[in-house]
């Protein structure tokens, strides 16, 4: 986008994190906002400090696990408004923890916010977007979404999700002048880690060392960047980088690091299951004793 002074934008997941500082930063540049989250006292704390800047700003909680609240929502956005130029899905949660404990419900609950949230909200809004002479939409994935790790598969699963539908969007409407940029930073210093649920009995999910990590402003800074420029692909923080550029020069390097310590890991297992084959003929000789006894 040439311009964003007076353009119109919603931001979802505005409370807090990175959702905020796009929020506060898009404000600076004159774009007048709907802020989403499901955080009440976040959301208002962030409505309040985007006032400030003397753009308009409407907060509205949505809980984006629930599609009608989302169509409402967007409803109450075209009554309010009747156009837009600028959608920034950027809510999201996480979990954490060996795959085979996650139950159904918690992948509803993941998908639904991180993947089937944003493809509804972009498909009510498709054609309020595609009105206008130039719009932008802001798909926040993460460097899970180009090079998968262990332990958080369901994450990852919606982030791989949004980035091809982010790159489908672009490859389909960059013609008729809507712009698409997926924002894939490595780990952010927000509450993302510390309020994902674990899998792991009596552990809790471990978060990236603050070394690592990049800052939530860093991130809303390069998407302001990548929204002007009509940026498709945005990496964000030195890890992002290192992971996406190893991916495609060397993608055995990080199979390689997968398959670590395999060797040991299966001859334990096998030791494991030999030892369980023996336990079960005893098993049965005892339910056999105790059956005659009956």
């Amino acid at each position: 986008m040439q311009n964003l002074f007076g353009k119109k934008g919603l931001v979802t997941g505005a409370a807090s994190g990175i959702g905020r500082e796009i929020a506060l930063q898009l404000a600076a540049e004159g774009v007048d906002l709907f802020l989403w989250d499901i955080d009440e006292a976040g959301l208002k704390e962030t409505a309040e400090t985007v006032s400030l800047v003397g753009v308009e700003v409407n907060s509205r909680l949505c809980d984006l696990s629930d599609s009608e609240q989302i169509s409402a929502e967007v409803q109450y956005l075209v009554d309010t408004w009747g156009e837009l130029d600028l959608l920034v899905n950027n809510a999201g949660v996480a979990f954490y923890g060996p795959t085979h404990t996650m139950t159904a419900e918690q992948w509803d609950w993941l998908l639904a916010i991180n993947l089937h949230a944003p493809i509804q909200i972009t498909r009510e809004f498709l054609p309020l977007l595609l009105n206008r002479l130039e719009a932008h939409i802001v798909n926040v994935s993460s460097i899970c979404g180009l090079v998968a790790g262990a332990r958080f598969s369901a994450y990852q699963v919606s982030k791989y999700a949004l980035q091809g539908f982010s790159e489908a969007l672009r490859a389909e409407y960059s013609r008729l002048g809507l712009g698409v940029s997926s924002i894939c930073p490595g780990p952010v210093n927000t509450r993302l880690f510390e309020s994902a649920p674990c899998g792991r009995e009596g552990k809790k999910t471990p978060i990236p060392p603050r070394w690592i990590c990049t800052t939530p402003q860093q991130v809303a800074q390069r998407t302001i960047k990548a929204i002007y420029a009509d940026q498709g692909l945005c990496l964000v923080g030195w890890v992002a980088y290192a992971l996406y550029y190893l991916k495609r020069i060397a993608p055995w390097s990080l199979d390689l690091a997968h398959r670590f310590g395999r060797r040991k890991r299966m001859k334990k297992k096998a030791a494991q299951l030999a030892l369980y084959a023996e336990s079960q003929p005893l098993k049965e000789q005892a339910a056999a004793t105790r059956s005659k006894a009956a």
